[in-house]
């Protein structure tokens, strides 16, 4: 069997779907899965073990669409699923050719103009549950009942962990990811500082402040309010913070994707969130800390705050201190039973694996 994932982006969605695609795979052993992701995000899609072939969009031209269509239309699939629920990934999903093409119900799409392009949906997918447990869901429309919630991660090799070791010591060390797409998910930069600050004082931790493009400025107004307990860290990309997660004791973030990447390989997670919910878009290990204030949040899922006061700035450093102690303090207690961060790699040995 041939099956396609539509899941072109964004970083955090990318992640929530990896789970579905473990368990497609663990339902049907000898499928070959294929994945297209928009080309910005294609490093971390590479790294998804149970995935043979990765297609990367290259970006909104007519001729980039029509390369992708084409390569799709190569494979013969016999289903394609639609993790996105916008028009443009039901349209691709679509045009793949795929005999069956399934995406979520109408009152669960982000855009309801994608609806006429699924040959079938899910109809019991729940809007309020966590969108990774709302992905693995949709693997019903293919007979298969999911509840295992796996990241088959590849590990790789990464010079910044060693400059990063050689930066902070051999001890505990915490991500502090102030940077966010949305402006409305960045707590404010000094207050990342003063926590940084405490988590040397109290929890003898260095921290490193991770950024992405144009948010460099950001990273070093952190590290100017820590006291000297925090460093800039260097420039990385996706593999990168996945290692380097994998050897923090903590990661301290708003809702964005490095938090999401951090969560998949078990790394100790306190979030602060505004105007997302964080039971659909927060961490999901029992054990992680969220600091919420999207019930006070007038501006859901809105890239800037329109309310004459911004939720997060009545998140206090004191109430992020405290979260972060009811983490770390249950550190030895992992809950996660079934949740694995990392696992052997498959397409190396995948049949078409070099013309990913």
């Amino acid at each position: 069997m041939k099956i396609l994932i539509v899941r072109l982006g964004a970083l955090g969605d990318i992640v929530h779907t990896i789970p579905a695609a473990a368990a497609l795979r663990a339902a049907m052993p000898d499928a070959s899965i294929d994945w297209i992701v928009d080309a910005k995000h294609r490093e971390l899609a590479d790294l998804v073990t149970v995935v043979d072939r990765v297609l990367a969009l290259e970006g909104p031209t007519p001729r980039a669409w029509i390369a992708a269509v084409r390569q799709l239309r190569t494979a013969g699939y016999d289903a394609a699923l639609d993790f996105q629920g916008l028009m443009k990934s039901a349209v691709l999903a679509r045009a793949s050719g795929a005999r069956r093409v399934a995406g979520f119900s109408i009152w669960h799409l982000r855009e309801k103009t994608a609806r006429p392009f699924y040959s079938e949906t899910d109809n019991a997918v729940s809007g309020e549950e966590h969108v990774l447990r709302k992905n693995l869901s949709l693997l019903r429309v293919l007979g298969i009942e999911a509840t295992s919630v796996q990241f088959p991660l590849e590990r790789t090799s990464s010079s910044t962990v060693d400059t990063v070791r050689g930066a902070v010591g051999p001890g505990d060390f915490a991500l502090i990811n102030p940077g966010a797409a949305w402006p409305n998910k960045r707590w404010p930069a000094d207050r990342f500082g003063e926590l940084a600050a405490f988590l040397r004082e109290i929890r003898d931790m260095r921290s490193v402040v991770l950024w992405g493009p144009g948010e460099q400025e950001l990273a070093r107004g952190v590290v100017s309010a820590s006291s000297g307990a925090a460093i800039v860290a260097p420039p990385t990309r996706l593999s990168d913070i996945l290692e380097l997660a994998r050897e923090a004791s903590l990661m301290v973030s708003g809702d964005t994707g490095p938090l999401h990447l951090a969560a998949a390989v078990q790394t100790p997670i306190v979030a602060i969130m505004g105007p997302s919910n964080p039971h659909r878009n927060g961490p999901w290990a029992a054990d992680d800390v969220t600091v919420s204030r999207f019930e006070s949040c007038g501006c859901h899922y809105e890239r800037r705050c329109h309310q004459p006061t911004w939720c997060l700035a009545d998140v206090s450093v004191s109430e992020v201190s405290a979260a972060v102690q009811r983490r770390l303090g249950t550190r030895a207690a992992d809950s996660r039973g079934s949740i694995i961060g990392d696992q052997p790699r498959r397409r190396a040995d995948a049949p078409g694996a070099d013309g990913k």
